[in-house]
């Protein structure tokens, strides 16, 4: 599970660095609701495959 959650940190930290500077105060913020964002996109696809 620790793997997973790393994953989807760096993909979220990967993200927020495309809209915020990675020294700036608020980075950690938008890495965290960018890391929601892929959770929840990801988790949305697997339903909707699962639905078909």
């Amino acid at each position: 599970m620790a793997w997973i959650v790393r994953i989807a940190l760096l993909a979220g930290g990967a993200a927020a660095a495309w809209f915020v500077a990675p020294d700036a105060p608020n980075y950690s913020i938008v890495q965290g609701m960018m890391t929601v964002l892929i959770i929840a996109i990801a988790v949305f696809a697997a339903a909707l495959i699962r639905r078909r």
